[in-house]
């Protein structure tokens, strides 16, 4: 069943990652829905409350029913290069203009991301290091 909703951020994957992404989209007051594939997880977002889809986020059935074609962004959040990379060619193809954020474990990767059309790739070991770092200097 097809989501009627538009202007709105498509989560794909409710890991860690996913979560933050959803708390911040909920702070800012922007809308969103999941796309989870995981069936516990999908029961745990209903409880929550959120607009949820159950199912693939690399499947262009699952990105439709999440409305992609009004969608704003699409936040690929799994911790899995192969599957972040067929999102986002899937993704792409069904919407030229929305703008695609994921991330990527390596820089060859995030160079690929790049070329099947993601506007934003984050390399979150690096991105976790900086941090570190960050925090160390200003000891």
């Amino acid at each position: 069943m097809k989501l009627q909703i538009s202007d709105h951020v498509i989560v794909c994957g409710y890991g860690t990652v996913g979560e933050k992404v959803v708390e911040t989209l909920i702070g800012k007051g922007i809308r969103f829905i999941i796309v989870e594939n995981d069936p516990q997880k999908v029961e745990r977002i209903k409880e929550l409350g959120y607009n949820v889809v159950n199912g693939d986020a690399t499947s262009s059935k699952s990105l439709k029913e999440a409305s992609i074609e009004t969608a704003k962004a699409v936040a690929i959040a799994m911790d899995n290069d192969a599957k972040d990379l067929f999102a986002v060619l899937t993704a792409r193809d069904l919407n030229p203009k929305t703008f695609i954020a994921t991330r990527a474990n390596d820089s060859f990767v995030k160079e690929k991301l790049v070329e099947a059309g993601a506007d934003y790739v984050v390399l979150p070991q690096k991105s976790a290091s900086k941090e570190i770092l960050n925090e160390i200097l200003k000891k």
